[in-house]
């Protein structure tokens, strides 16, 4: 890997892997009744093609001990391409920002990082384990108090799902498939679906994440999330929910902290 490569413009055509989800945001005639163009492509898979040069410059490292703060600005639609820059940053050499370019329009930032030494990862004392619900609220301040518990999600990401999934969002440096590593961007889908796994959601958007990363993943590891409800508030007409997590594997070996933003109820709902 190199640093000129990292930062070479990086081309993907877009392809929305959640068009038959719970989230009819993604879905092509619901997102147009809220004035998008079609469905969208996730948010969480826009961040996915943003880790691209991370991990071109950095390698494996990044995975390690990575950070990233990102946001999602304008939809990116199926079919479309989207052009990933990074760029190096004023005094920061261990940095670099990162933009999503679709169809002329700025459609997601960010920052990616390579810190010189290891964060500490969270005390697993700090982030409780709670059954997921037999029957799910729908979202609202009240199924989403400040300070809530959600129930822990888990699943197993055999290597067959993975390597599905890493050519649905186009990855195509080696590394993943020489040491049978998941994704980053397989990792914060968990932060949507502990989500979708407490509550009831209509259409939804997941709007920005801050990640740190405190180790690797391999094919075939039980990945689960252990997350709690921080803010839940309204905004522009939007009600915001934000969500402190910690994303596990073989449930006690740390993965990554996600900071994670969605508006759960966006205000087209009562307005369409």
């Amino acid at each position: 890997m190199t640093v000129d490569a990292a930062f070479a413009d990086y081309e993907v055509e877009a392809y929305n892997t959640a068009k038959d989800s719970e989230n009819k945001i993604h879905d092509d005639a619901v997102a147009k009744k809220f004035g998008f163009s079609g469905g969208l492509v996730p948010g969480v898979d826009i961040y996915a093609y943003m880790t691209h040069p991370a991990v071109t410059r950095w390698g494996q490292d990044w995975l390690v001990r990575g950070t990233v703060d990102c946001r999602f600005i304008k939809p990116v639609y199926e079919g479309a391409m989207a052009t990933i820059s990074a760029e190096a940053i004023p005094h920061q050499p261990d940095a670099m920002a990162i933009s999503v370019v679709s169809a002329g329009q700025l459609c997601a930032e960010g920052t990616v990082s390579l810190p010189a030494i290891d964060a500490a990862a969270p005390d697993l004392a700090d982030y409780g384990t709670a059954p997921l619900p037999d029957d799910r609220l729908p979202a609202s301040p009240n199924s989403l108090p400040e300070g809530a518990l959600l129930g822990t999600y888990e699943v197993n990401c055999d290597g067959a799902k993975e390597i599905a999934y890493q050519a649905d969002v186009r990855e195509d440096l080696p590394l993943y498939a020489d040491e049978k590593l998941i994704h980053p961007g397989h990792l914060l889908r968990f932060g949507n679906w502990v989500l979708t796994q407490n509550v009831i959601l209509g259409p939804w958007i997941h709007v920005g994440s801050k990640v740190q990363h405190f180790a690797i993943a391999h094919h075939g590891e039980d990945i689960s999330i252990r997350a709690k409800v921080v803010k839940n508030y309204e905004r522009k007409g939007h009600l915001f929910v934000e969500l402190d997590a910690l994303i596990l594997a073989q449930g006690s070996r740390p993965l990554a902290h996600i900071e994670h933003t969605a508006i759960y109820q966006p205000r087209q709902v009562t307005e369409v």
